[in-house]
C-alpha cells in the first residue's frame, strides 16, 4: 500500500474538534523536521497600514520515517506585539507526505499594519502509525528593507 493511501486511513486521528479542545499543545515536539525560512518584503503590494512579506519556507526530513504534515499554526506579531493567531490544515492547500530525506519548499505571504514584527509557529505531522507530533517554526523577523543613505539638502 502506499503511504498516501495509509495516511488517508489514519487522518481521522485528530479532527477539528481535538484541536478545538487543545490536543494540539500537548502533542510531543520532535527536531527531525528541519525546517529553513527565507523573507523578502514585498513592495509593490504594499501600502502605509499594510506590508506585505512573502515567506519561503523548506521542510526537510531528516528522521527515519515517513511523515505527514497535517497542519501549521502561526503567531504573527507586529511591532505593537501580537495581532493575529491561524491555524488549519496543511500549507498552501496541500498537506505534503515526506519521506526520510526528502525536500518541500512552498511560500505564501503575511500582512502587518506596524513593522517591525516577526512569526513563529507550530506544524502538527503525524507517521504511518498516526502518532502526532508538532515541529516548531523558529521565529523569523518581518522587517522593511534597509533605506538607502539620505542626501541632506
Amino acid at each position: 500500500m502506499r503511504p498516501e493511501a495509509l495516511f488517508r486511513l489514519r487522518r481521522e486521528v485528530c479532527t477539528e474538534a481535538q484541536y478545538a479542545d487543545g490536543v494540539a499543545s500537548h502533542l510531543p515536539i520532535r527536531d527531525d523536521i528541519h525546517i529553513e525560512v527565507e523573507v523578502a518584503y514585498a513592495e509593490q503590494h504594499s501600502r502605509p497600514g499594510q506590508h506585505v512579506f512573502v515567506y519561503f519556507i523548506t521542510l526537510e526530513n531528516r528522521g527515519r520515517e515517513t511523515v505527514q504534515l497535517l497542519r501549521r499554526e502561526w503567531f504573527i506579531y507586529d511591532s505593537h506585539g501580537l495581532v493575529g493567531h491561524v491555524e488549519g490544515e496543511g500549507v498552501v492547500g496541500e498537506q505534503p507526505i515526506l519521506e526520510p530525506g526528502q525536500i518541500y519548499r512552498y511560500n505564501s505571504f503575511c500582512p502587518i499594519a506596524r513593522p517591525p514584527g516577526s512569526m513563529q509557529g507550530f506544524y502538527t505531522f503525524q507517521n504511518m502509525r498516526g502518532e502526532l507530533f508538532r515541529v516548531e517554526i523558529p521565529a523569523f523577523a518581518l522587517r522593511l528593507p534597509e533605506a538607502g543613505p539620505r542626501t541632506l539638502n
